[in-house]
């Protein structure tokens, strides 16, 4: 079975070739444009990736296009810049494969202080608290590897196009019962560069506002 691999991108030509070269055979490789100035998109199709160019800027955006825009029945989302090894992508799909779950999540293990910043650490560590609380779903990590069915995430409505939508994807998915399992990923250094999330406190700042808005809209859409 063919599996699609979302990766959404942000002037990622500098790292693009070490992920597109460790693509597992059977992972077919989406990269989304969300409006790189770099060569992004010819050093993703010089290395045999589909591009798709979503002009909407937002990490949600650029994960929403992929979807829409893939084929194979399970789609997984990795993030471009090296920090996630697909290599290990066989791993976080496998359960979906096996109907053992309906979302698999790749929990971070940082390989190196550099890998994760404190200030990130601790964001996200809050943040998969609170989603532990209101959900119920046990997850301690709200990573951006991940897997599911692609028609199954479609249906869910997910709304946020910014760094809230991998967050809206598990709250979603916890009010459809889904069965939400995590598996341990390494989490590397990014190649070259600044993450635009966990590179820095506002970054990260960021994102967090944006997950904080999406718990409480779906709280009041209850």
């Amino acid at each position: 079975m063919v599996i699609d691999v979302v990766l959404p991108s942000l002037n990622e030509a500098e790292a693009l070739p070490w992920v597109l070269d460790r693509m597992p055979p059977g992972f077919r490789p989406i990269v989304v444009d969300n409006g790189s100035t770099d060569r992004t998109v010819e050093v993703a199709r010089a290395h045999g990736a589909e591009v798709v160019r979503e002009p909407q800027r937002g990490f949600g955006a650029a994960c929403h296009a992929g979807l829409r825009a893939a084929t194979a029945e399970v789609v997984a989302f990795c993030d471009a810049d090296g920090s996630l090894d697909p290599r290990l992508l066989p791993s976080v799909a496998g359960p979906v494969l096996a109907g053992e779950a309906d979302l698999v999540l790749g929990r971070r293990r940082a390989t190196g202080r550099r890998s994760w910043p404190v200030h990130a650490r601790l964001g996200n560590a809050v943040l998969a608290r609170t989603l532990r609380r209101r959900t119920g779903v046990r997850v301690r990590d709200i990573g951006p590897m991940r897997a599911a069915s692609r028609e199954a995430l479609l249906a869910l409505g997910i709304r946020d196009r910014r760094f809230g939508y991998p967050l809206e994807m598990v709250v979603r998915a916890a009010e459809q019962g889904w069965r939400v399992v995590e598996v341990d990923v390494e989490y590397r250094p990014r190649v070259g560069g600044r993450s635009k999330v966990t590179g820095s406190v506002r970054g990260t700042f960021r994102a967090v506002k944006d997950m904080r808005a999406v718990l409480g809209q779906v709280t009041r859409d209850r």
